[in-house]
């Protein structure tokens, strides 16, 4: 310690006055900090030569045994390589450059390691927890894909104590559903995502058992858990669902109401959706529309809201929910025998058309009915505000959605032929991966035509981004002649040929990657 009378400031002194002195500043105590410093140090050392040793907790018990394989060698030095986050080089100047975004296939090698039925490779479980934790759109797979050590791990740390709360538990946690008391006490005592995950597996085994586990509960659980609840049966919603749901029609939240609404609406032969045709037959037919008068109580009851958005007219308002409820099979014969495109391309007066044919779009989504949907898309290749429908592509993704995956593809692929990228990025995040045939064939030639319209790719970034995750990588062949370097160096032409072998290296990674995955023959 240096000398000098101020350095006795701090002889006597304990860690917190010591603490205190550095937070406030060695001047009010007449010291120097160098005599701080050199407190800190004799405390120090003080403050370790006197800890007694505790006396040692209980063992943890060994993590549970996960049966699933482990990767091939190459695939989990891949995952090493994609957990590390390395992302291809671009510098800090906004220019991706031509390397992959290694940490952009990380969701793809987790997809596929899980559908190979892998587990993670125990030096990778930890940091598989700290992707999960930083990133929630990976965490479903990340915790699947670490198993029952991940969980094992969770509870040791409480940074990773998320993941006791994952949706699905965790390999091995959920117990048998023929367990009884098992699924009782999870029911009871657990927490709500391991309820929800319980539900679903419930039902999965037995449709008829979900709803009979939610009325053991239902009067005491809360508002919100009780909507979280109802939204669950959205998968393998059937009609054995119809009396529970039937009767949360008179639950005291309002939400729980809609919801309930919602999903009899999707059951096509239940009590609600007849009713409701029979609300919507009486406003919609040959001869016209007319909306209704008023909202009563029996609409109330069945889900309709009765004040509608600023903008919207009650009357509008009221004939859009009834028509979105009532099912799709009741207009055929209101229609004399039409069948959905031909009832589609009707004239609607009075300027009801697009309130009419809004609604049909939620019906053909809610009820899954893909004739309808094709009818209300109409021709991909028709202006967008000439569609039958809605010039809406969110209303397109939507009705998409119901299609086939093959049908889907032609349709979009159409789309792109006849108006370009710049407005298909909503349709295409619908198409089933990977983009292969007619529809890899009309992005390429897409992405080639903006090249050479002159203009910069960045405009194009969201499309390029999506076609590196999901373009089919035997495409990448077709790519080679677009990705050679340009004569003259600057200008859109070398961004682009950056751009393309950007993405000619990243399917060829992503085929690398799958090899890499595949089981050993």
């Amino acid at each position: 310690m240096p000398d000098g009378s101020a350095d006795t400031a701090y002889a006597d002194g304990n860690w917190d006055e010591l603490v205190s002195a550095a937070l406030l500043g060695t001047e009010r105590r007449r010291g120097s900090p160098e005599a701080l410093l050199g407190a800190a140090a004799v405390q120090t050392v003080r403050r370790r030569a006197g800890l007694r040793p505790a006396e040692a907790g209980p063992r943890p018990e060994p993590a549970p045994r996960d049966p699933r394989p482990e990767p091939p060698e190459p695939a989990r030095r891949r995952l090493a390589q994609l957990l590390a986050g390395r992302a291809g080089a671009g510098g800090g100047s906004g220019r991706r450059g031509a390397a992959p975004d290694l940490t952009e296939l990380l969701p793809q090698w987790l997809a596929a390691a899980g559908q190979h039925g892998y587990r993670a490779p125990a030096s990778l479980v930890p940091a598989l927890l700290d992707v999960a934790r930083a990133r929630s759109d990976l965490r479903p797979q990340a915790l699947a894909l670490a198993g029952t050590r991940g969980l094992w791990l969770a509870r040791l740390n409480p940074d990773w104590r998320f993941a006791l709360r994952g949706g699905s538990g965790g390999a091995g946690e959920l117990p048998d559903v023929r367990d009884a008391v098992g699924v009782e006490r999870l029911w009871q005592e657990g927490l709500f995502a391991e309820r929800v995950a319980l539900l679903g597996l419930v039902r999965a085994h037995e449709a008829a058992a979900g709803p009979r586990l939610l009325e053991t509960t239902w009067s005491t659980e809360r508002a919100e858990d009780r909507l979280m609840f109802l939204d669950s049966l959205r998968v393998g919603l059937s009609a054995g669902d119809e009396p529970f749901l039937e009767a949360a029609l008179g639950d005291r939240s309002r939400n729980v109401r809609a919801t309930a609404a919602e999903l009899l609406s999707a059951l096509p032969t239940s009590a609600l959706a007849g009713r409701m045709a029979v609300r919507a037959l009486a406003c919609v037919g040959p001869e016209g529309v007319t909306p209704p008068a008023e909202c009563d109580a029996g609409m109330l009851r069945d889900g309709v809201v009765k004040r509608p958005p600023a903008g919207r007219g009650e009357r509008a308002w009221w004939l859009g929910q009834l028509v979105e409820s009532a099912p799709l099979s009741c207009w055929r014969d209101r229609f004399g025998g039409l069948g959905p495109a031909e009832i589609v391309a009707l004239p609607v007066a009075e300027g009801w058309a697009e309130e009419l044919h809004a609604a049909w779009c939620r019906a053909a989504v809610r009820q899954g009915d893909p004739a309808w949907s094709q009818a209300l898309l109409g021709s991909a290749s028709a202006p967008p505000a000439a569609g039958p429908a809605t010039a809406s592509l969110a209303e397109r993704a939507k009705l998409l959605s119901t299609l086939g995956a093959e049908e889907r593809a032609a349709w979009v692929a159409e789309f792109i032929r006849a108006h370009g990228l710049s407005e298909a990025f909503q349709l295409l995040g619908v198409c089933v991966v990977p983009w292969a045939g007619a529809l890899g064939r009309a992005v390429i030639e897409a992405l080639d035509s903006a090249r050479e319209s002159g203009g910069y790719p960045w405009s194009f970034s969201g499309v390029m981004g999506l076609a590196e995750r999901c373009l089919d990588p035997a495409e990448a062949g077709r790519l080679d002649a677009l990705a050679a370097e340009p004569v003259e160096e600057g200008g859109a032409a070398a961004y682009w040929s950056e751009a393309f072998q950007r993405l000619v290296a990243t399917l060829r990674l992503r085929a690398a990657l799958h090899a890499e995955l595949a089981p050993p023959s």
